[in-house]
């Protein structure tokens, strides 16, 4: 069995597909995404995410040598390509704050096999970047933005950067046409909900696709409460009010978000829904923290390094199982099961947002 991929140069390359190789996990998930943390450190202090009472100044995060190096990252990119990825992510933290990220990006997209290789960013550092992560390859950007209100933007970066230096970047990124540019927004009950009209008003009709996140209970310092969570149907009706909106199909299996077209042709808008309608079931992501440990849901509260076996002088055929046997033991579904597992997850920390990206 093989697959067809098509390189940079336009030549299509014949990859080995070997069934031992497609491991599915006790759910029968299959292994299609790969989301790749390049940074645990970042450049906002927002409080759903990396609170400023907590990363203080001196916090410690990792060192330069406890991070993979960008050698190591597509070497282990390979072997979850030989596992069944086709589509690769770099988060942070921040990943614009890593050095030379464009020559990572380069050899990420060389990789056969490798389909699409995008990129998650709060913006402030896109403007600068953008020219060289295309030319480097990169496709498309996603970027974070709560609220175009300063003082609501100001409340949910932790009183860092500021709006327009994040619509500078997004700019840029259509300019060099890092397309489709998706920007997210995390939504809290009276917090930045009133300013939702105001994003769409804002980027409808610009080719940019805004999607809408409820808040979640990601890692342990964020301060969830149910009650700030608004619901994305509610949310939905809100702006359906405004501009009348229509369903559409989902792109494909694992699709995080519900896409609905604006009925005067003026774009879309998306809302992922953890919360209130869990996606799990579907869910083909797997996730490499900046230091190289493997975990398999957002909500995890546990990880396998894989740097400590490579640097112990692994073989990639040692690596591909070990890989290979976290998948096929993988039975996370915690958003489905959020309610009954709270009171455990108090007693087990998950691992923090920041650490292993959205």
């Amino acid at each position: 069995m093989v697959i067809l991929s098509e390189t940079m140069s336009g030549r299509e390359v014949i990859v080995p597909l070997n069934p031992r190789h497609t491991p599915r996990d006790t759910l029968a998930r299959p292994m299609r995404d790969l989301r790749i943390s390049v940074m645990d450190r970042c450049n906002f202090r927002c409080p759903y995410c990396m609170p400023k009472e907590t990363f203080h100044e001196k916090y410690r995060f990792l060192g330069s040598h406890e991070r993979l190096s960008f050698d190591e990252i597509v070497r282990l990119t390979r072997l979850f390509v030989q596992l069944g990825v086709r589509k690769l992510r770099l988060t942070g933290g921040e990943p614009l704050l890593r050095a030379n990220l464009p020559d990572l990006i380069g050899d990420l997209t060389d990789i056969a096999g490798v389909e699409d290789v995008a990129l998650t960013t709060n913006g402030m550092l896109l403007a600068r970047y953008a020219s060289e992560l295309k030319a480097a390859g990169l496709k498309r950007v996603t970027v974070s933005l709560d609220s175009l209100d300063p003082a609501v933007f100001a409340r949910m970066s932790g009183g860092l950067g500021a709006v327009e230096e994040v619509l500078a970047g997004i700019e840029q990124a259509r300019r060099v046409e890092l397309a489709p540019i998706k920007v997210n927004a995390v939504v809290q009950r009276g917090v930045n909900d009133h300013t939702v009209l105001e994003l769409l008003e804002r980027l409808r009709g610009s080719g940019i696709i805004v999607r809408f996140i409820e808040y979640m209970d990601v890692g342990n310092r964020n301060h969830w409460r149910s009650e700030l969570v608004v619901p994305s149907q509610e949310l939905a009706q809100r702006i359906g009010a405004r501009w009348p909106l229509t369903p559409l199909k989902s792109g494909y299996r694992g699709e995080v978000a519900e896409r609905y077209a604006f009925a005067d042709g003026q774009g879309e808008v998306g809302f992922i829904s953890s919360v209130s309608q869990p996606f799990c079931g579907d869910c083909t992501r797997a996730r490499l923290s900046s230091d190289g440990v493997m975990y398999t849901c957002l909500f995890a509260t546990h990880g396998t390094s894989l740097r400590d076996a490579l640097r112990g002088g692994a073989s990639d055929d040692t690596l591909l199982e070990l890989i290979r046997d976290v998948w096929l033991k993988r039975s996370d579904r915690y958003s489905e099961l959020r309610a009954s597992l709270r009171e455990a997850a108090h007693e087990q920390r998950k691992v923090e947002m920041f650490y292993i990206g959205g």
